[in-house]
């Protein structure tokens, strides 16, 4: 089985659960060609939880402009979530302004977000994800634990009989990948381009295998 782990396509900002943009769709089409241009028999398109990685799969799925009968469907995953974080007793998803963070909680005005120390940190860093990435201590999830995540969600691919031998396309996010890289590598390589990622080799016993190799151009 193969896996393509592989980044939404382009978003103008984050500051919630934004739509991808007209470069956006047009970039995960070509993948979506690309996949298919390079052989790969897709069965199913997974993504991540929010509106940019839904509109990505479904546009990766137009790309691959299969007959109806072999058309792969789009599936959300819950191990494709950005990492989980916890503020004021609510779990909320990594955003860009102190509003948006306290939209996400029952208790919190932005003053208060701001007031949080590892949130007051994350919203004045130039490099937001890198800061999570290399945290040791975040509130929530960090690197370790989101590559042990995508680990065993790799090897429950094998689970299901119709996809074994065949190419699993999943969407998620950057700081996802970035862990999964750090993971590999053992060093964070920084923001993956848009609609780019890894490609895999899965199996039931070793979770993630392979050479590391961008998925598409």
């Amino acid at each position: 089985m193969q896996l393509l782990l592989l980044r939404h396509a382009h978003v103008d900002g984050h500051r919630g659960d934004v739509a991808i943009t007209d470069t956006g769709h047009k970039q995960a089409h070509r993948a979506g060609q690309w996949i298919r241009d390079n052989g790969h028999d897709v069965a199913v398109v997974l993504y991540g939880g929010t509106r940019r990685t839904r509109e990505t799969a479904e546009a990766v799925v137009a790309g691959l402009d299969a007959p109806e009968a072999r058309r792969p469907d789009v599936a959300d995953s819950f191990a494709l979530r950005n990492p989980d974080l916890y503020l004021g007793g609510d779990r909320v998803s990594m955003v860009s302004t102190a509003e948006a963070f306290a939209e996400q909680t029952a208790h919190l005005a932005p003053a208060d977000v701001d007031a949080a120390p590892f949130f007051n940190e994350w919203l004045r860093h130039p490099e937001r994800v890198g800061f999570w990435v290399a945290h040791k201590t975040p509130p929530g999830d960090d690197a370790a634990s989101v590559q042990r995540r995508i680990a065993a969600f790799a090897a429950s691919l094998n689970d299901v009989p119709a996809w074994r031998g065949r190419t699993i396309v999943a969407i998620t996010h950057s700081p996802v990948l970035r862990s999964v890289g750090l993971g590999l590598r053992g060093t964070d390589g920084g923001e993956p381009p848009y609609v780019n990622g890894y490609a895999f080799t899965v199996t039931a016993e070793s979770l993630l295998i392979d050479e590391v190799a961008p998925a598409t151009s």
